[in-house]
């Protein structure tokens, strides 16, 4: 995975969009619902202000 995000941050912006584009269309399909429904439970999250302090993430394990 760090290659893939290595090489990303080789490409230009036009073709950085077409990456992001088509990963926007891999999402939508239907496979991954769930994890988009998790993505967007966790926006509203931290839209309202309800995110963890690094010092309670691990105060949990």
């Amino acid at each position: 995975m760090e290659d893939f995000i290595e090489i990303i941050s080789l490409l230009d912006d036009k073709d950085k969009k077409k990456i992001s584009e088509f990963a926007r269309v891999l999402l939508r399909r239907k496979k991954y619902n769930k994890l988009r429904k998790e993505i967007d439970a966790r926006r509203a999250e931290i839209k309202n202000g309800e995110v963890l302090s690094h010092e309670e993430l691990w105060a949990d394990r």
